[in-house]
């Protein structure tokens, strides 16, 4: 049974949400504030978290980046506020799909599956395959049943779905995982906007050339010594992007 954490002050909604995905199989919990919604990450681990981004005692896209420091979980943000820029600040703070209320509890039902889904996907692949990435001799790119790099420094465990970098365990959403992964495997290669868009299009159900450019803001951040001058994520005008 999947556990679904709905971080929401508004009980109407919250009832209606937990109900419906009650009656799927889900085991749902509600928690009114942020501060309650941080205690319960923790102490409920759920497979995935509905957040509200106003809640009456914090700000959901702050509490969205503290999650995100810390774990993996996939984050949809549930919100009244529909501007694009919005989606594009919820993106940037960690979260993995965006739905405007009001909304199709069928609709909502489906990200939910596909976002577990999603999740759950490589972790299965390796426990059943235990089997060996391609090695790309030339590049120096180096594959165990479990890791995988290109020099060491950054490495990504298929195995447990996390990105050191330089020795430390660093924070990714799943999209942007999938990057960091295609770029791995593909060291050199000049990747456009759009042949991003196809591999992370299922984890951000709103995706667009801003999403990818937000991601890769947010992975350099996470990886380049200077984000502002990247060495590895170098931009290739007018194309794309490409790993180095």
């Amino acid at each position: 049974m999947y556990k679904v954490l709905m971080i929401e002050d508004d009980a109407m909604i919250g009832d209606m949400v937990s109900m419906y995905l009650g009656e799927e199989g889900f085991q749902v919990i509600r928690k009114e504030n942020g501060a309650e919604g941080v205690v319960a990450v923790r102490q409920f681990a759920p497979d995935i978290i509905l957040l509200d981004l106003m809640l009456p005692d914090m700000d959901g896209l702050e509490l969205c980046r503290h999650v995100r420091q810390t774990s993996g979980v996939p984050i949809m943000i549930v919100s009244m506020k529909s501007k694009v820029v919005e989606r594009v600040k919820a993106l940037g703070a960690g979260a993995d799909d965006y739905m405007c209320k009001p909304f199709s509890m069928h609709e909502m039902s489906a990200r939910v599956h596909a976002l577990i889904r999603r999740s759950n996907t490589y972790q299965k692949v390796v426990d059943t395959k235990r089997a060996p990435s391609a090695v790309l001799i030339e590049n120096k790119l180096e594959v165990s049943e479990e890791l995988l790099t290109v020099d060491k420094s950054i490495e990504l465990n298929l195995h447990t779905r996390s990105m050191l970098v330089r020795g430390h365990v660093v924070e990714t959403t799943y999209s942007e995982f999938e990057i960091m992964k295609c770029f791995i495997n593909n060291p050199g290669r000049v990747f456009s906007r759009e042949d991003l868009l196809q591999t992370v299009r299922g984890f951000d159900s709103y995706v667009t050339d801003r999403a990818i450019d937000v991601h890769i803001a947010n992975l350099r951040k996470k990886i380049e010594n200077n984000p502002k001058e990247p060495q590895r994520i170098r931009t290739v005008w007018g194309v794309g992007y490409k790993y180095v």
